[in-house]
């Protein structure tokens, strides 16, 4: 079975096709123009569409002329799973981290695991030993912090980080560049690391996945064995796709 997981973000439009359970493709920053030519190249049998920024019909409706098979509509309180959702509120959780939670579950299966999805904003979940999603955390990106400070301050400039991923940032900033990358920067390292540790108190030997954007910088920064898997979402829809398609 060949799939297509259309994973549309707050900031990218993301897809990747599967033969089975192997990814063979992905990109990132698509337009509708390159998903069309994609899927027509791939040529998928089945196709799942999620999205945090905007409803999937329209995009749903852009693919079903071009795949045989289902087209499905991910709906994180509706769409059967192949993990337990024992979210309070599963009408409001985001369908990226319901997805990477599958993922993760997949890949890590009968371990407690804490997914840090690194993108415009950093998400901490736990996916228990039962394959059961219980929650977790939403804090601003790297990106919106960043814009934050600019944007409700009068005189602090507009930064990005540093493009290398491993560089180093001074603890004690020693003007007003530095020490904006120091606060957000490493700020937002210690606090990751703060919640993997209380993790870790609750649950001994528990696993951490990496996703997202900003997932090389958090690498650099954390310790421990940490699995890297920028792709994890897309596998997440995929396997959320074959559960469907299977049963």
């Amino acid at each position: 079975m060949r799939t297509l997981a259309l994973d549309i973000g707050n900031t990218a439009v993301k897809y990747g096709c599967f033969a089975d359970d192997a990814l063979v493709e992905s990109a990132s920053h698509q337009t509708p123009d390159q998903i069309r030519d994609a899927v027509q190249r791939l040529q998928p049998t089945h196709a799942i569409v999620a999205s945090v920024a905007e409803a999937t019909t329209a995009w749903a409706a852009e693919l079903q002329p071009l795949v045989p098979g289902r087209v499905l509509e991910f709906v994180p309180a509706a769409t059967p799973l192949p993990i337990g959702n024992a979210y309070a509120t599963p009408q409001t959780l985001g369908a990226d981290r319901l997805a990477a939670a599958v993922g993760a579950a997949w890949l890590l299966p009968h371990r407690n695991v804490v997914i840090v999805d690194a993108g415009t904003a950093i998400k901490c979940d736990l996916v228990d030993a039962t394959g059961t999603f219980r929650g977790g955390s939403i804090a601003p990106g790297l990106g919106m912090r960043f814009r934050a400070l600019h944007t409700f301050t009068g005189r602090l400039p507009l930064l990005e980080w540093p493009a290398a991923s491993d560089e180093v940032v001074p603890l004690t900033g020693t003007d007003t560049q530095s020490a904006i990358w120091s606060g957000v920067l490493n700020g937002a390292a210690s606090e990751v690391r703060g919640l993997l540790a209380d993790y870790a108190d609750q649950y001994p030997q528990v696993a951490v996945v990496l996703a997202g954007g900003d997932a090389a910088f958090f690498h650099a920064r954390l310790k421990g064995s940490i699995f890297v898997v920028p792709e994890l979402v897309l596998i997440g829809l995929h396997r959320i796709l074959v559960h469907h398609v299977s049963t």
